[in-house]
């Protein structure tokens, strides 16, 4: 009989995966869906990334070599990773020349995901703890379950951050109770599904207690180039010994071409050189040659344009939710960055049965309109997770306008099914109370009973008398 194994049936689903294939089958039966439930930009790849693939594959010169896309060094084609350390070079002015990252330490990774997994399995042994936000990304989680890797989920803050402050209660709390020290942490700033995004003084802060507490940092940068008026910073300013992940399919709008990077600190270049070889050998050969044109600058004036639109779709999305009726703003997250905006329903507008994981269903199905319930991204233990979701406004102006007119058609009719629900609950505790009481009566008390007959008999003995 075949069987998984142990390991892989504890894994959960990715669940914005699951609401994408219920959205793309309502799309096969003719409805239009607003997919907001992904994170992929609507554009495709740049124009330029686009025709250097084309000409890789079939060049415009008959006379020109033919390039078979056969294997690259495991760390990725060196032309592409020399422009990588040039992009941190001008990206980030605060980096010192001994900070900008060499070719050397550069790994072109199978998109972020590959990242993931080379990361962990370099740092972590089966049995290590290691620290993820609750509201996080699930594929953290997962990865690290599939690693038998322990989780110590660490809630946000009020601003929907976990910084230093919140990451040390941490360690003290485990420390107390004689449980494991925390091995690795891992980060996202600007976060999914939050966008909220750590001020530099924050990552330095949180750098400098890993390094002290002997903490892996692995600090995803995937969402960096996609911020609004919030300065952006890498970890690689404040410390030599974290691990920084990146990616082309977020701010480079290439989802589908599974490419992207790290920045390994000395001590683990062989290591991961090892396990990229044996896992995947190389990132695709064609992503990296295509990507080579990345950071040109046509392709750069092509990409800022994107974030203009997801500029104007945030500002949609944020004034939308504010004229809802009984939509509390302070329950929603900063979206200082990325292209996510996350909610908090609240206990006001959730009942028994009725959280986000149903509301972000009878919104698909009954107005097409795609979200992704909060049990992707809070700690499974906790009821978080069905009281929160997320809205992507990767997919443009259109989907987002489109999304948030069905969506305001929609909410009051939530806010009525909760509120009935609430009321039949209450119906339902008092019928079931009155029903214990009939089939319960209390007992009569016999000692009052014999207080009141003593208590009568002289009376009656009077009238005999008189």
């Amino acid at each position: 009989m075949v069987r998984s194994s142990v390991r892989a049936s504890s894994v959960a689903s990715f669940k914005v995966m699951d609401v994408l294939e219920q959205a793309n089958q309502l799309s096969a039966q003719g409805h239009a869906v607003m997919h907001c439930e992904v994170g992929q930009p609507e554009t495709g790849a740049p124009q330029l990334v686009a025709q250097a693939a084309a000409e890789a594959l079939q060049p415009s010169d008959p006379n020109a070599p033919k390039n078979v896309m056969g294997y690259t060094d495991a760390f990725g084609l060196l032309p592409l990773r020399e422009c990588i350390t040039k992009h941190y070079a001008k990206k980030y002015t605060a980096l010192t020349d001994r900070q900008v990252p060499d070719t050397s330490r550069i790994v072109v990774t199978t998109g972020s995901s590959g990242g993931f997994l080379l990361c962990f399995t370099a740092c972590f042994d089966a049995g290590d703890v290691v620290a993820i936000a609750s509201a996080g990304y699930p594929c953290y989680r997962n990865i690290l379950s599939a690693l038998d890797c322990e989780l110590s989920h660490i809630g946000v803050n009020a601003e929907f951050k976990l910084t230093r402050v919140e990451l040390e209660k941490e360690v003290e709390r485990r420390a107390s109770l004689g449980m494991k020290h925390i091995k690795g942490l891992i980060l996202s700033s600007p976060s999914n599904p939050t966008g909220a995004m750590l001020t530099p003084a924050e990552l330095k802060d949180l750098c400098q207690y890993c390094d002290a507490q002997d903490i892996q940092f692995i600090s995803d940068e995937i969402y960096h180039g996609i911020s609004y008026g919030k300065e952006e910073a890498t970890a690689l300013e404040f410390t030599s010994n974290a691990i920084v992940i990146n990616s082309f399919s977020k701010y480079y709008s290439m989802s589908g071409w599974r490419l992207g990077w790290m920045v390994v600190p000395k001590a683990l270049v062989s290591t991961i050189n090892s396990l990229q070889q044996n896992m995947f050998i190389n990132a695709p050969t064609i992503s990296q040659t295509a990507a080579l044109k990345c950071w040109d600058d046509d392709t750069l004036a092509e990409l800022e344009k994107h974030v203009a639109k997801y500029r104007s779709s945030r500002t949609i999305i944020l004034e939308a939710l504010h004229q809802l009726p009984n939509f509390a703003s302070q329950n929603m997250a900063p979206a200082d960055g990325g292209f996510y905006v996350y909610c908090d329903l609240g206990p006001e507008h959730v009942a028994p049965n009725l959280g986000s994981v149903a509301m972000c269903s009878a919104l698909l199905q009954e107005h097409h309109v795609a979200l992704t319930p909060g049990i992707d991204f809070e700690d499974p233990s906790t009821t978080l997770g069905d009281r929160r979701f997320r809205i992507s406004y990767a997919g443009g102006i259109d989907t987002a306008n489109q999304a948030m007119e069905r969506f305001a058609k929609f909410w009051p009719t939530w806010l009525e099914r909760v509120e009935q629900a609430k009321a039949e609950a209450v119906t339902s505790e008092k019928e079931g109370e009155d029903a214990t009481t009939a089939a319960n009566p209390e007992p009569l008390d016999e000692t009052v009973e014999d207080e009141e007959e003593s208590e009568s008999r002289p009376q009656k003995q009077a009238k005999v008398d008189e």
